[in-house]
């Protein structure tokens, strides 16, 4: 692991202490201390209330599409009607950004890449078919893993029927922004669609567009969902709630970040 990657690691790790699930444990464990090994029990009872109410919150149907609808809808959903050709003319480019891998030769490979890359690489596939001559960039470097992105979705690509020579890589990029700066290389000044996660694609464009491209954005891998019957159940908490508020924290920081970089 390089000094970039060490750094990357430590800032990711930090980051990750503002998650829901970390944040909750934090003001619970430091509300259990005060009660155990402190005098200060009225302290104690608060912070471990708050930390109760957070966690519920956090795993609630209405906190979670609030907080996470309100990036997943600042880009409409790439729809394929009489007008697709006509508006990805002269286009040749599907940009498919990496959302992760666990590789694990024991398991198939759809097994192998995260849901956000599963997703992500079938809607590019999906987009890449419908547009003649196009060529599929799959990007996403070598993270915690000895098998970069683009590599595991250029070989799930190839096993679906996708041609090799339709297939180009960008396995250098660590991040978002590493991806928008190698990606320019390939495309230059051409117009091209970018796939990537409903609530990753404004981090994206942002960056993309900073950079000095034209992306046309795709989202996919929508987690929130209007329900067109309300039922009272969908105000209980649960582990799916969690997640997507754990994914809109994470992409909030992540354009925070972005922009005290400068780069957005």
């Amino acid at each position: 692991m390089n000094d970039y990657q060490v750094s990357d690691f430590m800032v990711k790790t930090l980051i990750t202490l503002l998650f829901p699930v970390s944040l909750c444990i934090i003001i619970l464990a430091f509300g259990l201390s005060l009660l155990w090994f402190t005098k200060k029990q009225r302290f104690g009872k608060l912070a471990i209330t708050i930390g109760f109410i957070l966690l519920v919150l956090f795993s609630t149907y209405p906190f979670s599409y609030a907080i996470l609808g309100y990036l997943e809808r600042q880009y409409k959903t790439f729809r394929i009607n009489d007008d697709f050709l006509k508006n990805v003319s002269g286009i040749k480019y599907v940009v498919i950004l990496g959302g992760g891998l666990t590789s694990d030769p024991r398991l198939p490979i759809t097994s192998q890449l995260n849901h956000s890359s599963l997703i992500r690489l079938i809607e590019g596939i999906r987009l890449y078919r419908k547009i003649p001559g196009a060529k599929l960039i799959l990007s996403g470097g070598v993270g915690f893993d000895c098998v970069s992105d683009a590599e595991m979705m250029e070989r799930l690509s190839i096993s679906l029927g996708v041609e090799p020579q339709d297939i180009i890589l960008e396995s250098k990029s660590l991040n978002t922004y590493e991806e928008a700066k190698f990606i320019k290389n390939i495309v230059g000044d051409k117009r091209f669609i970018l796939v990537t996660s409903a609530a990753h694609m404004p981090r994206a464009m942002a960056l993309f567009k900073k950079s000095g491209m034209e992306p046309i954005s795709a989202p996919t891998d929508h987690l929130v969902r209007k329900h067109q019957r309300f039922h009272p159940i969908m105000v209980f908490p649960k582990a799916d709630r969690l997640k997507e508020t754990e994914t809109a924290f994470y992409e909030y920081i992540g354009l925070i970040k972005e922009r005290l970089a400068g780069r957005i």
